[in-house]
């Protein structure tokens, strides 16, 4: 029997296991966490979460465990994920077969064999991947129903790419899952630009992740380890010895003790040397088995006899003799690894090099036959023998084995691992003689593969760089159809890459090389894009003429995918051009091929771009309708879908005035990508600005202004400038304001059919211009005054020009205009107002509706008439706080307390009106107005404090506001305005 290692005795760790715990109950009550343990080697990490395991089994919480696997980056994709599951699927469990079709099809992939009748419907290249992770979330939500679910990932310094992504994506996915998720991995392992890093930086920002690093144990730790190990107190000489030696890593003190005979034998000056001396003691056999499992890492008995020639019965003897010494240990998949992979990179690194290429050569000439099999661990065999043919120089046999591996990584959605090996292909393939006899592909075949790999991990431009390669390689006048495709894939990638110009040249060039007139899945395909890229840049009419015949096209040649998304454009394009019946109905069918098809990226679409459109064509209601109804067709776990249809009724609600809905869908963390994070942070920034929240608004604006500077698309480019102009003049800096929208006007291409976009824009830049000319009237600016009309103008032929080719949302913006006008040449006409108010509310828009009465108010105020402002402003007022706009209440509020509204609420704080009973010049407050008359009379902001009741530090803000109204940059400038029109 081989001597005791290792303590059984749970040491010290109190602390973090009650943080592990508490994670745990907290997971358990429906609030998921993800924790970060980490550690040097060897200091204990395993140890702790075996005992948070067993307390978990007690507690009858589900464990899954997978572990990492030490290989070279690009290989073994999803080695914990396959590992941690696994079991499961050999016992078929229940939780499967409550996945719906489409999941359990993806899974499949991971886990073949789970459900044989399963096929996995044909997604988008970008989303395949997260098909796959959304499958996997409804697994662990499944599994979590029924009982509190524990993932324990471990060893994550050594995962593949996939694994880290997939990491990532549940962090932002989980929402109220039963669910505890433990990452571990080696501190001491994660050198500058290791690629763990930067997830371990992203992931630590999440508010359910928490961190937790492990340190030495301390001496009384160590002695307490020894103790247990020797069955009785040690000498303080033992304990100070190995203390000092191990400096409180667990590890490190148990070999040094096993070394050392118990304590009393000559201590190895390293832990290498410590583990060196137990394989040396172990027989010869034993340890030629321990020297190829160290080549391999985890290898099963056949293996083992096939690559060492030892006799099976002998090599039995062998391993229960390393088992028994504490070198080796058996997995539950049957297979042997080390006790501790410290002790396998120690053996590893004492092979010569001729002896370890060897080894690798002999093991890829062993696992390759179990290749092409279907096999469930196809991708892992494929993995290690490339890896093992690399490592022993064979460079045919591993440009074929990284080929292989590259196919069986994209066909379980591992793309990055995918990418790696298709690379290295390329790399050996002008080294290989006779290359294109090697391997089922060509080298255009090949280019492709890694372009399509990196485009779906998310390396478009490495995409961009092998798709040009292959198109230099590939004979135009030999194969049409090749260049067409490939160019089909590059358009496609200059869109993602937001080089939308670009991106329709490349589709034109593919479509101009195909025979006219002849109907092909390539032109339908190409015709589809086409139609699609024309929409997103605003040409509508354009992409009508591009969709109608890609659907027949589509429809003749039975392609469906293409068929749905033809009819999602050609459906949007006509209602925003007016024949709504007509797009409804196109949008409609496209909803029910998706739903037919299983096709969850054209269902979602399909609702959204419906929901949309009906906004646009000031159908609130039922727009907000159909994005509800969108949103419960498709599962709670197809994360990214499902977060952009919570967007679009978020956005929805805010119109319709529903803002109770709007916050209950704000609540995504994000998925990473281009579209959705310009939506969220417009969306937020609009939301912002309505509740009066200027400085998060400007925050959400900031983030999205990256990525719409780059973007060709006029519905971020107008809104952006929309709200960035509000931003701006609500804090009274009028000429960055006017700067913004007239940035987003002129990129809006003149000939778009966007007319939403410049309408939107140009009422913004209509109001900031009104405001422009009243200040430089009341500051005696004549020139100003006419430069300010004369733009506005321009922005009201804008507001004519889409009213006349919109629907009514535009109209409304053209009375809101109008009104600007008026307001601008000091001839603020109620009954204008009051007819855009009319239009906001024919499309059911509160919000708005009710700034367009406060400005009604206003309009009336300013002509002496405060009767007929009492009720547009108590019904602003009202709209306001049921909607629970904190700004909108102010102004109002404000506008009450000035003209003294008898039927009106006054305001909040209690502000005394001043004595003029007509609207104050530039927009002040009468708690202004009070600051104003004190700055005119050369009050510090001290004493302004004293004598308002006030924070200095708040008559220092009330001061700076002034100074923004007035258009002035000092003190006495403000003081002289206000003595010329008598405001102090």
């Amino acid at each position: 029997m081989g001597r005791r290692l290792s303590s059984d005795h749970f040491v010290g760790r109190a602390n973090e296991l009650q943080e592990l715990e508490s994670a745990a109950q907290a997971s358990a009550a429906e609030r998921p966490a993800l924790i970060l343990l980490g550690g040097d080697s060897g200091v204990g990490k395993t140890r702790l979460i075996r005992e948070l395991e067993r307390r978990l089994v007690d507690d009858d919480v589900l464990v899954l465990r997978g572990e990492a696997v030490e290989q070279e980056e690009g290989e073994l994709p999803y080695a914990p994920l396959t590992s941690a599951l696994r079991p499961l699927a050999r016992a078929a469990d229940p939780a499967f077969a409550e996945l719906s079709r489409g999941s359990r099809a993806q899974l499949a992939a991971l886990l073949p064999g789970l459900d044989d009748t399963a096929s996995p419907t044909d997604s988008p290249e970008s989303s395949a991947q997260v098909r796959l992770f959304e499958a996997l979330l409804d697994l662990l939500g499944i599994l979590s129903e029924r009982q509190p679910v524990a993932l324990f990932l471990e060893d994550l310094h050594w995962a593949d790419r996939s694994t880290r992504t997939f990491v990532s994506f549940l962090a932002r996915s989980v929402r109220q899952e039963r669910l505890l998720v433990v990452v571990t991995y080696r501190s001491d392992e994660l050198h500058r630009r290791h690629p763990l890093r930067p997830l371990l930086s992203e992931l630590a920002r999440l508010e359910l992740v928490r961190r937790v690093d492990l340190e030495p144990f301390s001496r009384a730790e160590v002695a307490e380890i020894l103790t247990d190990i020797l069955g009785s107190d040690p000498e303080e000489a033992l304990i100070d010895r190995l203390y000092e030696r191990s400096e409180g890593n667990a590890l490190y003190a148990e070999e040094l003790l096993a070394a050392g005979l118990d304590g009393r034998g000559a201590l190895p000056t390293s832990l290498r040397d410590a583990f060196m001396l137990r394989i040396e003691r172990l027989s010869p056999n034993a340890q030629r088995a321990a020297r190829t499992i160290a080549v391999g890492r985890r290898l099963d008995e056949e293996v083992i006899v096939e690559a060492t020639g030892i006799d099976p019965v002998e090599l039995q003897s062998a391993l229960h003799e390393a088992v028994a010494e504490h070198v080796l240990v058996p997995g539950t998949d049957g297979r042997l690894r080390f006790r501790h992979a410290l002790l396998r990179e120690v053996l590893y690194d004492d092979l010569l090099p001729g002896e370890r290429g060897e080894l690798h050569l002999t093991l890829a000439r062993a696992l390759e036959p179990r290749m092409g099999h279907g096999d469930e661990r196809e991708a892992e065999f494929a993995a290690a023998v490339a890896g093992h043919y690399a490592s022993a120089g064979d460079q045919p046999a591993a440009l074929r084995a990284s080929v292989h591996a590259a196919l069986a990584a994209r066909d379980v959605h591992a793309y990055g691992e995918a990418a790696e090996l298709a690379e290295r292909a390329l790399e050996l393939w002008p080294r290989v003689a006779g290359a294109e006899n090697q391997i089922p592909l060509s080298r255009i075949d090949l280019l492709r593969l890694a372009a399509s790999a990196h485009r779906q991990a998310g390396d478009r431009e490495r995409a961009e760089v092998l798709l040009n390669r292959a198109l230099e390689d590939c004979d135009v006048d030999a194969d049409v159809l090749l260049r067409v495709g490939l160019l089909a894939q590059l358009s496609r990638i200059q869109w993602s890459l937001n080089r939308g110009v670009e991106a329709v040249e490349t589709s034109e060039r593919a479509l101009a090389m195909l025979p006219a007139g002849e109907p092909s899945q390539e032109r339908g395909m190409l015709m589809a894009w086409l139609a699609r890229t024309r929409y997103l840049r605003g040409r509508f009419r354009e992409a009508i003429e591009d969709a109608e015949p890609a659907l027949a096209i589509a429809v003749e040649t039975g392609d469906q995918p293409t068929e749905a998304e033809v009819l999602n454009t050609l459906g949007m394009a006509q209602i925003v051009l007016g024949h709504v019946d007509e797009g409804v109905a196109k949008l409609t069918r496209a909803i029910e091929i998706a739903r037919d098809t299983d096709d969850l990226d054209n269902l979602g679409s399909a609702y959204s771009n419906l929901a949309d459109s009906l906004s646009l064509a000031g159908r609130t209601r039922e727009a907000l309708e159909t994005a509800r109804e969108g949103l419960a067709a498709i599962s709670r776990r197809a994360t990214r879908l499902h977060e952009w249809l919570e967007l679009t009724i978020a956005q929805l609600a805010f119109e319709a005035g529903d803002w109770k809905l709007m916050q209950a869908n704000l609540t995504g963390s994000g998925v990473p990508g281009d579209r959705w994070s310009i939506f969220r942070f417009m969306v937020e920034a609009e939301v912002a600005l309505a509740l009066g929240d200027d400085a998060r608004a400007d925050q959400r604006l900031r983030q999205a202004e990256p990525v719409v500077a780059s973007s060709t698309e006029p519905q971020w480019i107008g809104w952006f400038g929309a709200l960035e102009g509000e931003v701006r003049r609500r804090r009274y800096d009028h000429v960055a304001a006017r700067a913004a929208v007239e940035h987003a006007l002129g990129r809006l291409e003149v000939c778009t059919d966007d007319v939403m976009s410049i309408a939107r824009a140009s009422a913004v830049g209509a109001r900031v211009e009104a405001e422009m000319a009243r200040r430089a009237h009341d500051l005696g600016q004549p020139t100003e005054k006419r430069d300010a009309l004369a733009r506005l103008r321009i922005h009201l032929s804008r507001l004519d020009a889409a009213a006349q080719e919109g629907g009514p949302v535009e109209a409304a913006w053209q009375a809101v205009g109008k009104a600007e006008m008026a307001f601008a040449r000091g001839r603020n006409d109620a009954r204008l107002w009051r007819r855009a108010t009319e239009q906001w509310e024919a499309i059911a828009r509160p919000y708005h509706a009710a700034i367009m009465r406060w400005r009604e108010a206003e309009a009336a105020v300013e002509a002496g008439e405060r009767g007929e402002a009492e009720a547009p402003a108590a019904q602003a007022l009202q709209t306001a706080r049921d909607l629970g706009s904190r700004w909108l209440i102010g102004e109002v509020e404000s506008l009450i307390a000035r003209a003294r509204l008898q039927q009106a609420v006054a305001p909040a704080d209690g502000a005394s009106p001043p004595a003029d009973e007509e609207e104050a010049p530039f927009g002040l407050t009468p708690r202004e107005l009070q600051v104003l008359a004190l700055i005119a009379e050369g009050a510090t902001n001290r004493q302004i404090g004293a004598a308002l009741f006030m924070a200095e530090k708040t008559a220092s803000v009330h001061v700076s506001r002034i100074l923004s109204k007035l258009g002035v940059s000092s003190r006495t400038q403000a003081a002289a305005v206000a003595h010329r029109l008598r405001l102090g």
